[in-house]
């Protein structure tokens, strides 16, 4: 059990502004740049800010992302733009996108920046076992404990704990090895029923 289990509800209250976007000629490419555009953009206010609002503002930017993310998918599915352009787009724009929101995090006083690569690296890693489901037929693997989403929660909850001023950074080492258990785990997952292809 995901976040992402929870998609086809947050994909139909999207649906609406999804279907105004097309009528407007807005295509699914268009939205998958622009979210990792303005991801790299985001990261780089967190680590040139010298205030923490971009850390207390980041469990909204990080819902605008998850946003972005499923509009862009029903832009390709429901109204005919799926291309091979589109699919290289969405994984590599992800990839990027998810580095330059945690990166910063290594610069907080106290954090281990080690860690925080190694969460960008399993992270990755993640996504590219997924993307062998469909390879193997399997179709593209999505299964937990720690998905895009998930992170995507903790990371927002993170930074709005930090932009408020609760003193969690001594507490965020023990947080990040915790996750990174959680993503070798969900590597084995998607890696186990990747393996398994279509049966």
């Amino acid at each position: 059990m995901t976040i992402y289990d929870l998609k086809p509800r947050f994909q139909a209250l999207l649906r609406p502004f999804t279907t105004w976007l097309f009528r407007r000629a807005v295509t699914a490419n268009m939205v998958t740049v622009a979210a990792m555009l303005a991801s790299v953009a985001y990261g780089a206010w967190m680590l040139l800010a010298a205030s923490t609002l971009p850390y207390l503002l980041l469990p909204l930017f990080m819902f605008a992302r998850m946003a972005l993310n499923a509009v862009d998918g029903m832009l390709a599915r429901e109204h005919g733009q799926q291309s091979k352009l589109g699919a290289v787009l969405n994984e590599v724009g992800d990839l990027i996108a998810d580095a330059a929101l945690l990166v910063p995090f290594a610069t907080l006083a106290g954090v281990s920046p080690q860690l925080v690569y190694a969460v960008v690296y399993l992270s990755a890693l993640t996504e590219f076992v997924g993307v062998m489901g469909q390879v193997t037929g399997a179709g593209r693997r999505y299964d937990g404990p720690s998905g895009k989403s998930d992170r995507a929660f903790l990371f927002g909850l993170l930074g709005l704990l930090i932009g408020l001023g609760v003193p969690v950074l001594p507490y965020l080492n023990p947080v990040l090895i915790l996750l990174l258990v959680l993503l070798a785990l969900t590597c084995w997952n998607r890696a186990r029923r990747a393996a398994a292809g279509a049966a």
